[in-house]
Parts: C-alpha cells; sequence; structure tokens
C-alpha cells in the first residue's frame, strides 16, 4: 500500500521564485478587467500582471530578490468559512463587513497556540465580496472592486496583514463559471449580439445559441433582449455563463486570480468548478488543469480547493489539477455524521485511507478536505445535537483527521438553520449570534424563528469551559500539538468485532494513534491487537475519561484519544 512521502525534498522543489506585492489600486481597463498600464500596477509585476524578473529568473520585488520556501504541508490548516454578510457588522447597517471580521480577529485567531482564548482557527474563507446586486454576491458585477457594503480594498488589505501577522491564510471565494447581470462583458456582450457584430470582441464571451437553435438537453438558455440570439445561464437568467472556449475570456478570469494573488490572497475557493463545460467533467477538468497551472507557476504554494459537488468518481476527475471538498463526508447523510451518530470508525478510518491512496499521487499538494455543513446545505446542529454529544464527536472526527478541514460560522456555537418549508437558502446564512450588541441582521428572505438558532451564543458560551465553544477550541489546540495527525502518514488501526477505530500517522520521526469511541457506553480494546506494543496518552477529549494501562485502553462514551506510539 503506498503512503506519502512529505519529504523535505518536496518543499525544495516547490520553491517560490516570487512574492505577491501589495496594491492598492482600484484601476481599471477599457475592458472592465484590470490595471490598463503601470499606473497602479501592483509592485513586481507589469501591466500585463506577470512578475518580472531578474537574470536568474526570480521575481523582483521594490527591488529586492524574494524566495518564498513555505511548503505546501503548510496548507494542511483548519478553515472557517465566513458568510461575509452575516459574520460582523462594523457600522450599523445591519450588513457584515470586512471592519467587521477585522473587529473579530481575536475571536478567530489571537496569534497565541497556547492562549486557549481565540478558536484558533488557521485559514478564512470569505464568501464572494466583490459588486454584486444580490446579498450572497454569487453574481459578479465587477471583479475588481469590492462590494461597498462590505467595505474597500484597502479594507481587505488591512485583513490580509493582520490574518499573517497570526499566520492566518485567507481565501477568496471565486464564482467564474457565471458572472452577475450587469458585469461589463455581459453588458458589452448584449450589445454586440443586438447589433449582430460578430467582430466584436465581446461578441463570443459567454456561451450562446444562435436565433432558432434548440438548446441541448439539460442545459438552460434565455433569449438576448433585441436580438433571436440565446445566452446560456444555467444557474439563474441573472447569472450568464463564460464562454471559456474564448482565450481572451481565460486570460480575463486569470487576470482577476493574478491580480488578488498580487494583493496578497493566499488561494481561492473555486464555485461550481464542474460547470466551466456544462455537462462535460473531463472537459472542465482540463480547464482547471491548465488553470492551476498558471497560479502555481507564480505562487507554487497557492491554498485552493473547487467545489466539485459530486461523488467521488467525479471529484477524483479534478484532483490532478487542485483539492475538492469531499461531499461525501457532508450533512446529514455523510460519513462524518452518520461516524459520529454511534457508526462503525473503522468504516470512516478505510474510507479516508482509501481516499488519501487515490488522490496522493495526482498531485504534489493533494489531501481530503472534509466539512460537514456550509453555506448551502441545513447546518448541522440540525441532525448533530449537543446534547447527546454527537456535535462534539463528529468534530473529533474531522478536526482530528488528516488534510484540512473546514468549519462553517457559527458551527462551534451549534447554531442551527435549514431551508425547510420557506425553502430558502437565506435561513442557511443566518447571522452570526454574537450575543454581544453585533448589529449584524439576517440575510434578506430569511424566516427561520430566532429562538430556535442556538443554545447560547458566543459571549456565553465564551466564559463557559464546557461550552461548544470551548470544546473546539480545544480539539483545534490538540490538533495543532500533533501536526502529525494533519500531515502524516495514514494507516487505520486494524480493529476487529468493535465500532471503536482509528488512524495512526507519522511524520518528522513521530507517530501518533487517534482513536474513537462513537458509542454511548465505555469500550476497551488491546492495542497489541492492532500491531501497538507502545505507547503513552497525550490528550483524551469527549464525553468520557480514558485510561491507558500498558496496551489496554478504556474509552469513555463519546471519546477519543491522542496516543504517542513507540
Amino acid at each position: 500500500m503506498k503512503k506519502r512521502v512529505l519529504a523535505l525534498t518536496l518543499a525544495l522543489l516547490l520553491l517560490l521564485t516570487g512574492c505577491a506585492g501589495t496594491g492598492d489600486t482600484n484601476d481599471t481597463t477599457g475592458d472592465t478587467s484590470g490595471p490598463s498600464d503601470t499606473a497602479g500596477v501592483p509592485e513586481g509585476m507589469d501591466k500585463t500582471g506577470q512578475y518580472l524578473l531578474n537574470a536568474a529568473g526570480e521575481a523582483v520585488i521594490n527591488d529586492e530578490e524574494c524566495v518564498n520556501t513555505v511548503a505546501t504541508e503548510d496548507n494542511y490548516r483548519v478553515f472557517y468559512e465566513i458568510f461575509v454578510g452575516s459574520f460582523s457588522d462594523s457600522n450599523g447597517d445591519g450588513i457584515g463587513d470586512l471592519r467587521g471580521i477585522i473587529n473579530r480577529m481575536d475571536y478567530l485567531n489571537d496569534g497565541d497556540d497556547n492562549s486557549g482564548l481565540s478558536l484558533g482557527v488557521e485559514g478564512l474563507w470569505l464568501s464572494p465580496i466583490f459588486k454584486s446586486p444580490t446579498y450572497h454576491k454569487y453574481d459578479v458585477d465587477d471583479y475588481y472592486q469590492i462590494d461597498p457594503a462590505f467595505g474597500t480594498e484597502d479594507d481587505l488589505e488591512l485583513l490580509l496583514e493582520l490574518a499573517h501577522e497570526r499566520n492566518v491564510k485567507v481565501i477568496l471565494d471565486m464564482v467564474i463559471n457565471h458572472t452577475g447581470p450587469n458585469n461589463a462583458w455581459f453588458n458589452a456582450f448584449k450589445a454586440a449580439h443586438v447589433k449582430g457584430d460578430t467582430a466584436d470582441p465581446y461578441y463570443d464571451f459567454y456561451t450562446f445559441l444562435p436565433a432558432g437553435e434548440t438548446p441541448p438537453g439539460g442545459r438552460t438558455f434565455t433569449r438576448i433582449p433585441g436580438s433571436g440570439d440565446q445566452y446560456e445561464c444555467n444557474f439563474s437568467p441573472s447569472m450568464p455563463e463564460l464562454n471559456y472556449d474564448n482565450e481572451a475570456v481565460r486570460q480575463a478570469v486569470l487576470d482577476v486570480a493574478k491580480y488578488y494573488l498580487a494583493l496578497g490572497v493566499d488561494g481561492f475557493r473555486f464555485d461550481a468548478a464542474k460547470y466551466i463545460y456544462y455537462g462535460e467533467d473531463a472537459r472542465s477538468a482540463e480547464f482547471w488543469k491548465w488553470f492551476m497551472g498558471e497560479l502555481r507557476a507564480i505562487k507554487p504554494d497557492i491554498y485552493t480547493v473547487a467545489e466539485v459537488w459530486d461523488g467521488d468518481g467525479v471529484t477524483d476527475l479534478y484532483y490532478p489539477a487542485l483539492n475538492c471538498f469531499d461531499f461525501t463526508t457532508s450533512q446529514t447523510s455523510g460519513l462524518i455524521a452518520t461516524t459520529a451518530q454511534a457508526g462503525d470508525v473503522n468504516k470512516y478510518t478505510d474510507y479516508v485511507d482509501a481516499y488519501l491512496e487515490r488522490v496522493e499521487p495526482m498531485n504534489e499538494g493533494a489531501m481530503i478536505v472534509p466539512f460537514i455543513a456550509n453555506h448551502d446545505t441545513d447546518r448541522a446542529a440540525g441532525y448533530l445535537s449537543d446534547a447527546n454529544g454527537m456535535a462534539r464527536m463528529a468534530a473529533n472526527l474531522y478536526i482530528l483527521s488528516s488534510g484540512s478541514p473546514f468549519i462553517y460560522y457559527g458551527e462551534e456555537l451549534g447554531a442551527r438553520g435549514s431551508r425547510g418549508g420557506a425553502n430558502t437558502d437565506a435561513n442557511r446564512r443566518l447571522k452570526m449570534e454574537w450575543g454581544d450588541g453585533d448589529t449584524v441582521a439576517d440575510p434578506e428572505g430569511s424566516t427561520y424563528k430566532a429562538d430556535n438558532r442556538v443554545s447560547a451564543t458566543a459571549s456565553q458560551q465564551l466564559g463557559d469551559g464546557d461550552s461548544l465553544l470551548s470544546y473546539y477550541k480545544k480539539l483545534i489546540m490538540i490538533r495543532k500539538a500533533n501536526p502529525a495527525i494533519a500531515r502524516g502518514d495514514y494507516t487505520p488501526l486494524p480493529f476487529k468485532d468493535t465500532k471503536v477505530g482509528g488512524f495512526t500517522a507519522a511524520y518528522e520521526g513521530q507517530t501518533v494513534a487517534v482513536i474513537h469511541n462513537t458509542s454511548g457506553s465505555a469500550q476497551t480494546v488491546d492495542l497489541k491487537s492492532v500491531g501497538i506494543d507502545s505507547a503513552s496518552l497525550s490528550a483524551a477529549i469527549g464525553l468520557g475519561t480514558a485510561t491507558l494501562e500498558g496496551t489496554t485502553l478504556t474509552l469513555g462514551e463519546k471519546t477519543s484519544v491522542i496516543l504517542s506510539v513507540g
């Protein structure tokens, strides 16, 4: 069975030949895409977005040669998804904003891994922040402008600076399958079709059908006003889809990504990644190989993750290019929830092992990216109660595991929210329950009852050592204290005739074992039966306690342990 090789030589192969600059301009070109000349272009880049190189082929920033030696294994982080408009409001208008996130950095990560005062997350995923007509911003009208409701580019730079001081990475949600209805690209596209000007460079910027043609099965098109032609819009008529057979489109979206990398962003979450070519996963995957090749050429340690909402057989097609969220682990029927509900841990660890065996040979930074819920799913507290310990057991399973887990904002509070009979995603994106006077309000269209959202607010849980929030803090501290958990060579422990299960992880001369008991009663196992002859108890977390006498391990109900092996 082939295992991961996390050698230092990999880091040496992935040295950056350039460092991102910190531009502070909103200048745009006549084609609404990006910098048009060297005025306002981020330092270290020319007007085309390419890095300036010295004779040795190294990027030159501020007249200094710069080499970033951060290895891709630095991307094994606990991320926290923030739905920006619902998180924290800094100016009293009821809308969450970038300054609100800045004000909450001490809650998210105070810069001290050992303080126990902050949640301790190591990465932030911001939902789309670009100018858009909707509350959710998944229909971008201008990629080069921060939506005024969320703040300014200066605010983004300040957030990046503060996050980086605390070793927190920040990734932006990039929506490039489609744009918004008022995007200048789309306005130019429509105007070209109304005039019938096939020579216009925007004429085929979006996918379309000529007048009279019947749309292919399963795809949606809408007529262009003033023309018989139809544009593709599989998500909504207000979300026209870009044409990636057009090289100008590819360059335009690449320029956007380069711009924000130069600003200091650490990477991206790519929305609707499988729909670049609708219904054609192979072609979409090839696009991502090209796109990621371009981005890694300027930032080899870039953190990226794709939304490919599908089974593992489909996400595997995309892994040669970039990591994907693992939807098999998510939601009420996912492996995390079903295992936490007194399920067989061995099935979960065998799944993770098989997943890693498949994807790790596909790209140098391949990892598993598990999550329970996000902005498109019902919140986990609706089916994983903290009262019976299932919410905590689920957290153990995916935080104390390989890869880079994602926490959805409020999950650490046990926040609830679901579409329900109102059938609105706004109910999944409700305001963060701070309980300290924060003026952030619910997004438009929400109907979820206020008295059913959390059992205790963030401010209440901060003062309670037994709260779910305190539990998440301890859990993340344990993970950080044992880097082998996330990064090590993963080997399932072959327990027999029990639902108790776990794995070992070997990394830089250290081997740890993580073992879980998801049942409602204490369980005893002999470590010798799974090949562990010597171990010491490093940490235990859960509803019960744990003891280790020789190689006899007793785990209380819904409890996990970390053992130092050897």
